[in-house]
Parts: C-alpha cells; sequence; structure tokens
C-alpha cells in the first residue's frame, strides 16, 4: 500500500528525514571504527587518529556512534577538554538537523 502525500512539503521532510537517518547511521559506524582504532593504537603506542578528525567525524553525524563506542571501549572519556568538543560538536549536529527539517517543510 502506497502512502498519500497531502502536500509536497510532507513528502520532502519524510525523505529528508530518511536520509538524514541513513546519514547517522553510516557517519555512527564510521566514527565508531575510528574510535575503536584509535584505542588499539594507543594500546599498541602507534600512531594515533588526530582528535580533530575524530572530532570532525562526530560533527558529520558520527556522534552517536562515537558516544557509543567512547562508552564501551572506554575511549576518551576521562579527557575532559575532548568530552566539551564532542558534547558541541553533537549540539552543532543536532542544530543542523533541527534547521535543514524545518527549512524542508517550508
Amino acid at each position: 500500500m502506497q502512502r498519500e502525500w497531502n502536500t509536497p512539503s510532507e513528502k520532502r521532510s519524510v525523505t529528508l528525514a530518511l536520509i538524514i537517518a541513513a546519514e547517522t547511521f553510516f557517519a555512527s559506524v564510521l566514527t565508531a571504527v575510528l574510535y575503536w582504532k584509535d584505542k588499539r593504537a594507543a594500546r599498541e603506542k602507534a600512531r594515533r587518529i588526530p582528535e580533530k578528525t575524530l572530532l570532525l567525524a562526530s560533527l558529520l553525524g558520527g556522534w552517536p556512534g562515537g558516544y557509543l563506542a567512547g562508552q564501551k571501549l572506554r575511549h576518551k572519556t576521562s579527557k575532559l577538554s575532548y568530552r566539551i568538543q564532542f558534547v558541541i560538536a553533537a549540539v552543532i549536529h543536532v542544530i543542523s538537523v533541527a534547521g535543514i527539517l524545518w527549512w524542508g517543510i517550508r
């Protein structure tokens, strides 16, 4: 059964929401992998992934994966300066998504 849309903006907003959800999922998986690789490099005293890279991945939608990986791996959880930057990146992403959805339905 195919859904009938009341307005073109309703269809556009649902499409935008699905695209954002998919992008956030894939960005989260990528960010979680980056956290895992960085944690492994830290244990092996190998070359690390720069914090700027982890924060950029979080800003681009990977913050849920970064948060979950950080908690599970106990990685980057005690460094307060990083956690503050991480929260700022997550808030910027959430505000951006809200703005995109808001203007997408207009």
